[in-house]
C-alpha cells in the first residue's frame, strides 16, 4: 500500500468530529484510520498547551509533535502525528529559524550539537531580508519540522493575506522558509513540504482568478507576480517567474506533486469560504500541497485531493510513496528508510517501537501531564510501588496502635490514610458526639480528636422558631400567588399580650411618627407573622423586656395598614388591567423572527449576513439569495446558483413586504 502523507487544514482539531464520519466515532485513531493515512499533518489546530488531553496526545500507536502559539490564544497552531508502525522520526525541531529551544532546555535548536541538529538554519544575512524578528516569526506555532532518514519534513501553516498590516509578516515568514528549505537541499537532504501555504500558484487555482484581477486592475503577468505568489512560484518547478529570477533563488529546488498528477485538472480546489456557502458550487482555491525534492519525483504512487471529506473549509490533500523506493542509487524498502537504523530491515521489523526510548524530545508523549501513561485508565490501572504497600501497613500499624493507646513504633512523620481534623474544624469539647479523651503519641505535637460512633452533630433548633406561626413558613404556594393580592384576615388586638409599660415606654405609642391603631384595626396575616418571628428571634429573646416590648410595637406600627391606604390600593388595582391578549401579541412582535424576504431569482427567503469589509458599512446586515455561489464565483441570472439579490435590512420592511 506504500506510505501515506495527508494534510488538513481541520479550522479546530475537533472540529471534524461534528461532521461525519467522524462524528460516529469521535476519536482521532479511528480519524486517522479512515483518512488511511501514515502521516497527518493538521494545521489551525487552535488550542494551548492547557487544552491538551489525553485523547488528542495519548493515541493508541501513534506519536505526536506539537507547535503551538505561544500569546495568541485559540489562533494557528500545527501538529503532526506518525504512525509508529510504518514510521519514526529520528530528529524533531519546532519553527522554521532554529532559534527556538526544546523541552526542557535552554539552548535553542540551531545551537544544538550537530548529530542533534536538522541544520540550514537560515544566516544572520537572510534574517536580515525580513524586516520581522525570528523569534516573531516563531511565535505563533506555525512550523513542526521533523527529519527521517529518507527526508526532511515541513508541516506549515503559512500567514494569510487578510489585511495590510500583516504584509510584512507573511513575506517574512515566506522568505525564511524559502531560506531554510533551500540551505537543507543545499546540505543534501530532501525535502517534502506540506501544509496550508495560504497561495494560489496559478489563475487555474482559484475560481475567481479573472474576477480578482479585474477587480484589483490586474493583468495575468502582474497576478504570478505578486510578491507571495513570486516567492513561491521560485521554490517550484515549473512555476511561472517572469524576469530575471531572485539572486539566490537561481533554481527551484521542490516539485508539485498533485499537479503533476493532474496538470490539466481544472477546479481542483482545496479551500472554500464558508460564509457565503461555496463550498456545493466549487468556488474555491487550491492552497494545500504536498512538494517534495525533485529528485523524489518517482517516489509517488498517487496524489490527489479529498474534497469529499467534510469538517473543515478545507480538505485533506494525500500522496503516497511507493513501498519500494530508489535512493542513492539502490532499492530500498520505505519502512527502512522512514524509521532509526536497526528497526527495520528489507521491510521486515527487527525490534519494537519503545515508547520510554524512540519518542524524542519534542514528542506530545513526553509531556509532563502524559508522560509515562498509554491513556487516561493508567492513572486507576496502575498498581502501587512496594515502598508505597510498605509505608501504607507501617501508617495502619501506627493508626492502630493509637487506638489501643500504644505508642507508635513508625516513623513520627506518618501520615494517617484519613484526613485529620485542622484546628478550625474540631469542635469545642463540650459539644455532643465528640470524645474529648486525647491521646499522647510519640512524636506529635498535638493530640489526634477521635471520633466517636455517636450520631454526628447536628445544630439544634431554637424552641422559639418551633413555635413560630405556621403562616410564616407556607410562603407562596403556586406562581398565581404571586399576583394574587394578601390574603387578610381580622385579628383584635386582643390576641397581643401587653405588657406594663415602663417609665421609659410610656410615649411608644408614637414611636416612628406612626400610632398603634385601636383595637379592631386590621392587621394582615403575613404582618402577624412577621411581628411573631420577630418576637421569636434569638436576639429579641436575648434583650430586655422594655427591647423587646419595643421591637414588637414597632413592628406592628410599621407594618399596621390604614383603611384609606387599603381602599386606595383596591382602586388602583381595579383600575390597572392588563389585556392577555395585547401583552402576548407584543412579546410574540419581541422575540418573533422577522420575516425575511425572498430572493428575485428563486422566489426563496434571503439569507441575512453582516458587513465585515472596513468602510462606512461595516456593520451592517444585508438580505441576500440563500443559495451557494456557483463555479464563476459571481452572482449569476436565471441558473442555479446565487442570485443578485441584496437588500439591506435597514430598508427591509417585513410588515410591508408581505402585505400586512
Amino acid at each position: 500500500m506504500g506510505l501515506r502523507i495527508t494534510t488538513w487544514n481541520v479550522n479546530g482539531i475537533r472540529n471534524p468530529f461534528g461532521y461525519q464520519p467522524w462524528r460516529d466515532k469521535r476519536s482521532f485513531a479511528a480519524m486517522f484510520d479512515i483518512l488511511e493515512a501514515d502521516i497527518v499533518i493538521f494545521q489551525e489546530t487552535k488550542i494551548q498547551r492547557k487544552d491538551l488531553s489525553d485523547d488528542m496526545v495519548l493515541v493508541p500507536g501513534w506519536d505526536c509533535y506539537f507547535s503551538l502559539p505561544r500569546h495568541k490564544k485559540g489562533y494557528s497552531g500545527v501538529v503532526i502525528y506518525t504512525r509508529q508502525s510504518a514510521c519514526a522520526p529520528i530528529r524533531a525541531e519546532e519553527g522554521i529559524t532554529g532559534i527556538l529551544c526544546p523541552p526542557n532546555s535552554s539552548t535553542s535548536f540551531s545551537e544544538l550539537p550537530e548529530e542533534q541538529q536538522i541544520g540550514g538554519y537560515p544566516t544572520a544575512s537572510q534574517l536580515a531580508a525580513s524586516v520581522v524578528d525570528a523569534t516573531t516569526l516563531d511565535s505563533e506555532g506555525r512550523c513542526v519540522i521533523l527529519e527521517f532518514p529518507a527526508f526532511v519534513l515541513f508541516g506549515v501553516y503559512s500567514p494569510a493575506n487578510r489585511d495590510e498590516t500583516r504584509d510584512d509578516f507573511r513575506l517574512g515568514f515566506l522568505d525564511v522558509l524559502d531560506a531554510r528549505i533551500r540551505n537543507i537541499v543545499a546540505m543534501g537532504k530532501r525535502v517534502v513540504l506540506t501544509g496550508d501555504l495560504n497561495i494560489s500558484r496559478d489563475e487555474i487555482d482559484s475560481a475567481n482568478a479573472e474576477a480578482s484581477m479585474r477587480k484589483q486592475g490586474l493583468t495575468g503577468l502582474e497576478f504570478v507576480s505578486t510578491p507571495a505568489r513570486r516567492i513561491f512560484n521560485h521554490l517550484l518547478e515549473g512555476g511561472k517567474v517572469f524576469g530575471e529570477r531572485d539572486e539566490g533563488r537561481e533554481n527551484p529546488v521542490l516539485w508539485d506533486i498533485c499537479r503533476a498528477f493532474h496538470p490539466k485538472r481544472k477546479g481542483m480546489f482545496t479551500c472554500w469560504e464558508q460564509k457565503v456557502n461555496a463550498r456545493p458550487g466549487n468556488c474555491g482555491s487550491r492552497i494545500d500541497y504536498v512538494l517534495c525534492s525533485p529528485a523524489m519525483k518517482d517516489w509517488f504512487l498517487d496524489s490527489n485531493i479529498q474534497e469529499g471529506l467534510m469538517g473543515s473549509d478545507h480538505c485533506p490533500v494525500y500522496a503516497v510513496i511507493k513501498d519500494t523506493i530508489y535512493i542513492d542509487g539502490e532499492q530500498r524498502d520505505v519502512k527502512d528508510v522512514m524509521n532509526p537504523p536497526g528497526m527495520f530491515l528489507n521491510g521486515k521489523r527487527l525490534r519494537e517501537y519503545s515508547v520510554t526510548n524512540d519518542p524524542l524530545p519534542l514528542s506530545g508523549k513526553l509531556i509532563p501531564e502524559f508522560f509515562g501513561r498509554r491513556n487516561i485508565r493508567d492513572m486507576f490501572a496502575r498498581k502501587p510501588s512496594v515502598q508505597q504497600l510498605q509505608s501504607t501497613d507501617a501508617t495502619i500499624t501506627d493508626i492502630e496502635g493509637i487506638e489501643a493507646g500504644k505508642p507508635s513504633d513508625g516513623p513520627a512523620t506518618m501520615v494517617p490514610p484519613f484526613p485529620i481534623l485542622t484546628t478550625a474544624q474540631v469542635p469545642p469539647p463540650s459539644a455532643p458526639g465528640i470524645a474529648t479523651n486525647s491521646i499522647s503519641v510519640a512524636g506529635q505535637k498535638r493530640p489526634v480528636a477521635e471520633v466517636s460512633s455517636n450520631k454526628p452533630l447536628k445544630r439544634a433548633k431554637s424552641s422559639t422558631s418551633a413555635s413560630a406561626s405556621p403562616a410564616a413558613s407556607r410562603g407562596q404556594r403556586s406562581l398565581k400567588g404571586f399576583f394574587k393580592p394578601k390574603a387578610s384576615s381580622t385579628t383584635t388586638t386582643d390576641s397581643i399580650v401587653e405588657e406594663p409599660k415602663t417609665p421609659e415606654a410610656k410615649n411608644s405609642d408614637n414611636y416612628g411618627g406612626l400610632c398603634v391603631q385601636a383595637a379592631g384595626d386590621v392587621l394582615e396575616a403575613s404582618d402577624m407573622a412577621a411581628t411573631t418571628s420577630k418576637l421569636a428571634s434569638p436576639s429579641l429573646n436575648e434583650s430586655t423586656p422594655n427591647e423587646s416590648t419595643q421591637g414588637a410595637t414597632s413592628g406592628i406600627q410599621s407594618n399596621a395598614t390604614s383603611p384609606s391606604n387599603a381602599r386606595k390600593a383596591s382602586t388602583q388595582d381595579q383600575e390597572t388591567v392588563h389585556d392577555p391578549i395585547q401583552s402576548k401579541e407584543s412579546w410574540s412582535k419581541l422575540f418573533t423572527k422577522p420575516v425575511a424576504p425572498r430572493c428575485e431569482g428563486h422566489n426563496e427567503p434571503c439569507i441575512t449576513l453582516l458587513t465585515k469589509k472596513p468602510g462606512m458599512n461595516l456593520g451592517r446586515s444585508f438580505w441576500m439569495c440563500p443559495r451557494p455561489l456557483g463555479p464563476s464565483g459571481a452572482k449569476e441570472k436565471n441558473t442555479q446558483w446565487r442570485c443578485q439579490t441584496f437588500i439591506w435590512c435597514s430598508d427591509w420592511n417585513s410588515s410591508v413586504g408581505n402585505g400586512e
